[in-house]
């Protein structure tokens, strides 16, 4: 970059730019010490300094405008926020629509709009008046949820709100209840091979009640209708498709490797019921039942076991399973393929379903390998659930017979699936069945039997 010196001639001229010689040129420093006799040289104190800049400016005359400006916008930004905290709000009031200011309570709502009620009375238990106008000063719902007398001051109104307001209600006066439970009972609606709870049994309540200033007592009678429990019995009815869902009773056995292999090459999965003591003896094949990815059940003789028995059979017949096979289930079937009111209402609490079948192959019949291929293919139907067994004792024809009956049924259109999957088919079974697991809802109570008649007593007696 060229190098340049800086000075006033005797001519009242702007200042002019020297180009130094060439090879004269001199670093900063020496440029500095080296000053030409009689020549002017500027400093910052001579009118371009930056002490002399700051002395020569003038005041800006529009900064007390900007001051201003600011006031006004700080101003207007406050009357907004005062303006929307105290915005008015649309409220619903007795069917008609009224303004209240945001944040308002229920209570500040009905002095504005000088809403005139009675008073309810205050009643003895037995529903004589004790003090007339002594009761609910008023009736508030906030939709349809009733708001008690003392949460008006506090419930804040944001808009939108529906509010009833009436006449206070009568109320009674403080009073002992002495309480007795009524339990629900049992019910079983419908037909077919899957039963499960539709309804799930809620115990009732009556009362009797000893008023605290009157004295008297008074028997209020049911103040909460029990709900009954009811088992309902379903076949499945598949919304589209053909489907049908092969059952094996007893399993597992010396011929349960064979089976597998058998539902391996044809690709199709089913559904195993285990007896709990098989399970235990032959629990490399147990394991082998979920690892093929069928599903298991508990098959379990119940004969006529009741209350602590029932349950305890029940109960560690499912952990068995549950442990020998390392998969969760709430599924039973009841050897005999039934389970009478008094098993359900011990144990609904256990069992996710109870599934029998639609029809029996008889094979642990033994009446030959024909007859148990024509018995099952001659007899379903789309939705059922086929019965067939495997033990030690009688599932020779079993595993001759599986290979005919699936490739038969296969012809005629039929998927092989299991439980589970079956029950998904139809549309209202589907979502109302976990085989998986119990589920009983919270407030929920086991049943009790309906009372044995003086004529059901006789006939037991004979």
């Amino acid at each position: 970059m060229p190098q340049y010196t800086t000075s006033y001639s005797t001519h009242k001229k702007r200042p002019t730019y020297r180009h130094a010689p060439v090879g004269q040129q001199l670093p900063s420093s020496a440029r500095r010490r080296a000053k030409k006799p009689g020549a002017t040289y500027l400093h910052h104190t001579q009118g371009f300094g930056r002490s002399n800049r700051r002395r020569n400016m003038r005041p800006n005359k529009r900064n007390p405008y900007a001051f201003i400006a600011v006031g006004c916008a700080f101003l207007l930004f406050v009357a907004a926020v005062i303006g929307y905290t105290n915005r008015t709000v649309d409220v619903e009031l007795n069917g008609s629509t009224v303004q209240v200011r945001i944040n308002s309570t229920i209570e500040q709502l009905i002095d504005s709009q000088n809403i005139e009620v009675r008073a309810g009375n205050l009643l003895a238990v037995d529903d004589s008046v004790l003090t007339k106008r002594g009761g609910e000063k008023i009736s508030v719902k906030l939709g349809k949820k009733q708001i008690e007398n003392s949460k008006l001051s506090s419930i804040k109104l944001t808009g939108g709100e529906k509010l009833t307001v009436a006449n206070g209600r009568d109320t009674y006066e403080e009073h002992d209840i002495k309480a007795t439970t009524i339990q629900p009972t049992i019910s079983f609606e419908g037909s077919g091979a899957i039963q499960y709870v539709k309804t799930w049994g809620e115990a009732g309540r009556s009362e009797v009640w000893t008023g605290k200033t009157s004295g008297k007592t008074q028997d209020r009678g049911v103040v909460k209708k029990p709900v009954n429990a009811v088992v309902a019995c379903a076949s499945v009815k598949p919304k589209s498709g053909k489907y049908i869902a092969l059952t094996f009773n007893g399993a597992p056995s010396k011929y349960t490797d064979q089976i597998l292999e058998i539902l391996k090459e044809k690709g199709i999965t089913a559904t195993f019921f285990l007896s709990s003591d098989n399970a235990s003896t032959y629990a490399g094949q147990a394991r082998a039942i979920a690892d093929a990815g069928c599903e298991v059940g508990l098959y379990a003789s119940l004969g006529d076991k009741t209350g602590d028995s029932l349950r305890n059979a029940l109960a560690k017949g499912l952990d068995a399973v549950s442990s020998a096979t390392g998969t969760k289930t709430a599924l039973v079937r009841s050897a005999d393929g039934r389970m009478s009111e008094e098993q359900w209402a011990t144990t609904m609490d256990l069992m996710g379903a109870a599934v029998s079948w639609s029809f029996d192959s008889g094979d642990w019949l033994r009446p030959g390998v024909d007859s148990v291929v024509e018995t099952v293919t001659g007899s379903v139907s789309n939705g059922n659930v086929v019965s067939m067994t495997d033990n030690d004792e009688t599932s020779a024809q079993t595993v001759e017979a599986l290979p005919q009956i699936i490739d038969r049924l296969l012809a005629d259109g039929y998927t092989f699936v299991t439980l589970d999957d079956l029950i998904a088919t139809d549309k209202d079974l589907k979502g109302a069945i976990d085989l998986s697991q119990a589920s009983m809802p919270k407030g929920a109570t086991l049943p009790a039997l309906p009372a044995q008649s003086d004529d059901d007593a006789d006939a037991t007696t004979e």
